[in-house]
């Protein structure tokens, strides 16, 4: 694994973990040396993310990523496409949800970034292990997907767009 793929990946991790997180576990985990890790927490620091070092681990405060929301739809042959679809052109699947008429608004946490996690996710939609929330509302869901740049959320939306895959707001589902 590159150092900038790592490095996103241990932000991505950060970002979703509410525990720190302990420079010798995360060495272990990305197969490098505890010191690679601290390299990667300054470069990530550099960069914008506001990493704190505790006495038990590193704690993401504040990430430097803008957010969008993109409301979808389509059908679970899609699924796929529709996860490259971000994650190619530089976004992080940060979630799913859906606006249940009973139950209210329901997520689900993904942090999805690689081809890599997109692979996993499908295996086990594959599997039968689990659905996609879509289809409790006849395919219409909600992703919050996290970028570097807005230039970087405009050519999702593009991509997304071009594949049809984006809905148009229609007052029984929202």
């Amino acid at each position: 694994m590159r150092a900038k793929e790592r490095r996103k990946e241990i932000a991505a991790l950060l970002l979703s973990e509410s525990e720190p997180q302990a420079g010798g576990v995360l060495a272990k985990r990305f197969g490098v040396s505890r010191q690679i890790i601290v390299q990667d927490i300054a470069a990530l620091k550099e960069s914008g993310y506001e990493i704190l070092a505790t006495h038990y681990g590193y704690v993401l405060k504040k990430a430097p990523l803008v957010e969008r929301i993109f409301k979808v739809q389509h059908e679970s042959e899609h699924t796929e496409d529709e996860l490259l679809c971000i994650v190619e052109n530089g976004g992080i699947v940060a979630d799913v949800f859906v606006w249940h008429r009973v139950y209210g608004k329901i997520t689900a946490p993904l942090n999805i970034f690689s081809r890599e996690q997109v692979q996993q996710f499908m295996e086990g939609v594959r599997s039968g292990r689990s659905t996609e929330l879509m289809h409790i509302t006849g395919g219409y869901h909600f992703h919050t997907v996290r970028a570097d740049s807005v230039k970087i959320l405009d050519d999702v939306e593009d991509a997304l767009r071009a594949r049809g895959y984006i809905a148009e707001d229609t007052p029984s589902q929202l």
